[in-house]
């Protein structure tokens, strides 16, 4: 039976769509693993995460499309594979160029088409088109110091959210710990950087004179508070996405929520970071919008090392829970994430499914929501999960890829998930570095997810002949650009992978869309 775009639906789902359709917030922390929330047993309380969970469905199956940040932002925005994009590994920098500019269609732009008004608060990390100056500036107080001093921050971006299909934007470049140090609104800064300062390690750049890192989240929840109660007193629709700094580096949480848990400064910026949730919550209800309103909560890839693993352990906090490795591997750890909907009165209370998704995946279902058809070339690895909100049986959502910050790959279909890479693929042990020069190690790895979630025992031997079945399927994924049914799509670029795989794997060498690494 073949996948549909779009799920029909025979209860209230289907309804939704005669009304108004609904608001649709997205919000997207970062760097936060499965076991930081308190409803699966992290030390922190998140008692605004555990509302969703308890008002809504949770889903304990649910992945990013890559295990680092800027990837994981495209294929949310694009519902495309972060693959596909012209980047192959790693993530932007602050003064990096826009990545999204090859005629893809984002979700804000889209839902544009549909009547709704949108809006992005936080962190972007998507690349921006900074207008530049003939030479290098200087500093008007202090020493000049770091990258960034060549940006003409006078004028506009080009290249950003409102350029891609988003109405407003309040946002921060990239991630927090990354030159220029400034807050854009409407793809404009919003007071001239003046001087040099870093917010973590030795990373220098432009800043804002006043501003802090632990200010931040506080500014985000009031700029998404105040663009919710705006657009709750007009007709249409709204779309927002509220894409955190936080937990990521640097873990600065504000005055007020220090000393907050019994686990440290991470522990404490965790709250705070729920404590965001709770203002988006409390928000809807003061508009009386939360019956209208579609919210997602999930995070960009799983934690980091640096929230310090080794001290969280001691006290019985896991950021990974089960699960093998961390932020940056092809490992669970890397990439399966906290994912929770809420829609009152669509979507049961208090549910769960275990049904495997990807956030690419986010889009289409959006689409059928709203009762909208996606276009051939749009979210071409998104699949609605809608009938599964509405408590319905759904197919399994065919093979699932995901990626780690080398570019190593991963692909899993039901239970079986088999890595492309000897060890994780990113940082943890064993690195790719030291991995591949290690010939004691297999060059691949097969693991039965049903029977070892943590990834301990590689079944490559035993099962040769899945091993063969999932890269013929990775091959076929790569090939024809797409996840869903429909026409063909180019990937921006070939596909990048190590020597060793080409020569053992003759369905991946033959492939005109994969390069040598």
């Amino acid at each position: 039976m073949p996948l549909l775009r779009l799920v029909p639906l025979v209860f209230l789902l289907a309804s939704a769509a005669c009304a108004k359709p609904p608001n649709v917030i997205v919000i997207l922390a970062d760097d936060m693993g499965v076991g930081d929330v308190s409803h699966h047993r992290g030390k922190a309380p998140t008692p605004h995460l555990d509302r969703l969970a308890q008002e809504g469905m949770r889903f304990t199956d649910a992945h990013t499309s890559s295990s680092v940040c800027t990837p994981t932002r495209y294929a949310l925005l694009t519902g495309r594979y972060n693959w596909r994009s012209p980047l192959k590994k790693g993530v932007l920098g602050g003064t990096s160029s826009a990545l999204i500019k090859n005629g893809e269609v984002i979700l804000p732009g889209f839902l544009g088409k549909h009547g709704y008004h949108s809006m992005v608060v936080g962190k972007w990390h998507l690349g921006l088109d900074w207008a530049k100056l003939p030479e290098k500036a200087e500093a008007a107080e202090g020493p000049t110091k770091g990258t960034g001093w060549n940006i003409d921050f006078t004028r506009k971006v080009t290249g950003g959210p409102t350029d891609l299909g988003f109405d407003e934007d309040f946002l921060f470049p990239a991630s927090l710990d990354m030159a220029p140090y400034v807050y854009l609104r409407d793809d404009k800064v919003i007071d001239l950087p003046t001087i040099s300062a870093t917010f973590w390690q030795n990373r220098w750049g432009p800043a804002m004179k006043e501003m802090k890192a632990e200010q931040c989240l506080g500014d985000f929840a009031r700029e998404a508070r105040a663009f919710i109660k705006r657009r709750s007193a007009e007709d249409a629709p709204f779309f927002l996405y509220l894409p955190l700094t936080s937990p990521h580096t640097p873990i600065a949480p504000s005055e007020r929520f220090r000393g907050k848990s019994e686990l440290g400064p991470y522990g404490d910026f965790l709250m705070e970071s729920d404590w965001v949730v709770g203002e988006v919550l409390a928000e809807l209800d003061a508009q009386g919008v939360a019956e209208d309103t579609l919210l997602f909560f999930t995070t960009d890839n799983g934690c980091s090392p640096q929230a310090g693993f080794a001290a969280l352990a001691k006290q019985d906090h896991h950021p990974s829970g089960p699960f093998r490795g961390h932020k940056a591997d092809i490992y669970e750890g890397g990439h399966r994430v906290p994912f929770l909907v809420r829609w009152p009165g669509k979507v049961a209370a208090g549910s769960s499914s275990d049904r495997t998704l990807c956030q690419t995946d986010l889009f289409a279902t959006v689409a059928a929501a709203i009762d909208q058809p996606l276009g051939d070339s749009t979210a071409p690895d998104s699949v609605p999960f809608l009938s599964t909100l509405a408590g319905e049986m759904q197919e399994p959502r065919p093979a699932t890829v995901h990626h780690s910050i080398n570019g190593s790959f991963s692909i899993r279909k039901g239970s079986w998930k088999l890595c492309l890479c000897p060890g994780s693929g990113g940082w943890s042990s064993p690195k790719p570095q030291q991995a591949w020069k290690n010939p004691q190690l297999p060059r691949v790895q097969l693991f039965d997810l049903d029977n070892d979630p943590g990834e301990k025992t590689n079944l490559e031997a035993e099962h040769p002949e899945k091993v063969e079945e999932l890269v013929g399927e990775l091959a076929s994924l790569i090939d024809r650009g797409r996840t869903t049914p429909g026409p063909d799509q180019a990937n921006h670029g070939r596909i990048p992978f190590h020597p060793e795989l080409l020569e053992r794997f003759e369905t991946l060498a033959k492939s005109g869309s994969v390069r040598r690494q």
